[in-house]
């Protein structure tokens, strides 16, 4: 087996059923837990990185195990099988979680897994209330229905391959001792990401989302969406992109909240950050990360280089290799 991971966040390893029952409980909720299968060796660890919106976790139990927490009821879960897999049942469908596929449990339906003997996993905790703002601040306002992921996540390829990169990236960040979750701006920021990742897999809102990112633009937001964009590489303020709108400040900041879930300096950074990728990905022989990032406006290598990995799952480096 590999090495636990989220090492300097252990919260506890133990032989003993009821103390893991107990020691996990306390940062998820009240569960079931039995052991299947009479020569299992039960071995239980758990590694947690508490973060302001999510969490960061490791576990392992050794022996193969029954999980039964009923209603998860304050947080999503994300499941990242490292080795093994897990039999998983969360209201009334079922399916196996593999390396290649994760779980995503909604925490107002009934949950019971089964995992295999010597599964390993990264689990991600989302806390209900921040999901549930965060699709409200895509949507331009509350749903009237919980959001309820559908079936396994495929991690092998398009948005559950980028959402597995981010997440490893965060594991592997906190493991080199720079813990990318906790407090401050950037940590809120990456934390924003993963919950935008989540909400590109499948989803009763899909429709939803699909239908308000199609609805039509107001005029002025039309106009500062345009400024933006013929900017990219210069540096712009807030009352620049106002004034070439023909709209406040306030009323600038309050259309992209609404129309775009972000403010009008992270569109343009944002798109800067997209315009970087496209680069990295297209360049030829003999470019250089710095070159692509000047050219977009980044003059600070190493905030640029965090930013590209929390959007994009790599560093600029490894981009810039892969499309070569």
């Amino acid at each position: 087996m590999g090495l636990p991971l989220l090492k300097d966040h252990a919260l506890f390893r133990s032989r003993d059923l009821d103390e893991a029952r107990e020691r996990v409980a306390a940062v998820f909720c009240p569960h079931r837990l039995e052991t299947l299968g009479a020569r299992s060796l039960f071995d239980a660890c758990h590694h947690h990185l508490p973060g302001q919106r999510l969490s960061l976790n490791y576990i392992e139990y050794g022996a193969k195990t029954l999980i039964a927490p009923g209603e998860l009821g304050g947080f999503y879960l994300l499941q990242i099988p490292l080795e093994g897999g897990a039999e998983i049942s969360n209201g009334m469908g079922s399916y196996a979680s593999t390396p290649e596929r994760a779980a995503i449990l909604n925490p107002h339906l009934p949950t019971r897994m089964t995992w295999e003997e010597g599964t390993r996993q990264v689990l991600v905790q989302v806390s209900r209330k921040a999901m549930q703002d965060h699709l409200a601040g895509v949507l331009g306002g509350a749903s009237d229905r919980p959001l309820t992921f559908e079936g396994p996540l495929d991690l092998t390829a398009g948005p559950g391959a980028a959402l597995r990169r981010l997440v490893m990236w965060l594991v592997a960040e906190a493991d080199a001792g720079s813990p990318p979750i906790g407090t401050g701006l950037m940590a809120r920021q990456i934390e924003g990401t993963v919950l935008s990742g989540l909400l590109e897999a499948r989803h009763d809102h899909a429709a939803q989302i699909a239908r308000q990112k199609a609805a039509p633009r107001p005029r002025h937001l039309r106009l500062a969406e345009g400024y933006i964009e013929a900017h990219l590489d210069q540096p712009i303020t807030l009352e620049e992109v106002a004034q070439a709108a023909g709209i406040s400040p306030r009323g600038l900041q309050l259309a992209f909240r609404e129309f775009r879930g972000t403010t009008p300096l992270g569109f343009w950074r944002e798109a800067r950050l997209a315009r970087a990728h496209a680069d990295l990905m297209a360049a030829g022989p003999g470019t250089r990360v710095t070159d692509v990032a000047l050219r977009w406006g980044f003059t600070h290598f190493g905030r640029f280089s965090e930013m590209y990995r929390a959007r994009y799952g790599l560093c600029p480096r490894d981009a810039l290799r892969a499309g070569g």
